[in-house]
């Protein structure tokens, strides 16, 4: 099984949020024995979504192959006004790409959903990855983890007790199951 760790922060800072995050669920699942590959965002160099381009850019490419040859997707997101990150989204769009396949988008694929903010707002960021995810004819995981940062890390700056239990049952949820069969 292959996992794809989807990065929707534009953080460069060395320990960013989402940069320990995604460092974190790479290993919790290395430690169930799956193989995973991170989608960072910040590092993509994807443009603005622009079906008049006359050529795809490269990175659109990269992250259409990568995104549908995974089996399964943790998209990691902050919360920003309300939503996720616009660059997110933008990304997210790119998929469009594979509207002519047999198999376009993310059909069939099943994804689990974090997003953190400072307050107790996070599950609006979900509910929006849910429903983009949905439109891309995934299947989301029926738990998902909207994060509290300041409860995020423990004092040692390791994921909280609280959290890692939450990401435990995330991840058991994701891989244990098969991969849903395409439906389209």
């Amino acid at each position: 099984m292959k996992a794809m760790i989807f990065n929707g922060a534009l953080e460069r800072r060395p320990h960013s949020t989402a940069g320990r995050l995604c460092e974190h669920v790479a290993n919790k699942l290395s430690a169930r024995g799956v193989e995973s590959m991170e989608f960072n965002i910040a590092e993509s160099g994807i443009p603005l979504f622009d079906v008049t381009m006359n050529k795809v850019p490269a990175g659109a490419e990269l992250m259409n192959r990568m995104f549908r040859e995974a089996d399964v997707h943790i998209w990691l997101a902050p919360l920003y006004h309300g939503s996720i990150p616009g660059v997110m989204k933008n990304c997210l769009d790119w998929l469009e790409l594979s509207a002519k396949e047999a198999t376009p988008y993310l059909t069939g694929k099943t994804i689990a959903l974090v997003c953190w903010a400072d307050g107790v707002q996070a599950m609006q960021g979900i509910n929006a990855m849910d429903a983009v995810a949905k439109a891309l004819r995934a299947w989301t995981l029926p738990y998902s983890l909207p994060i509290q940062r300041p409860e995020l890390f423990d004092e040692q700056g390791n994921v909280s007790a609280k959290y890692e239990q939450r990401f435990d049952l995330l991840l058991q949820l994701l891989v244990k199951g098969k991969p849903l069969p395409a439906l389209f």
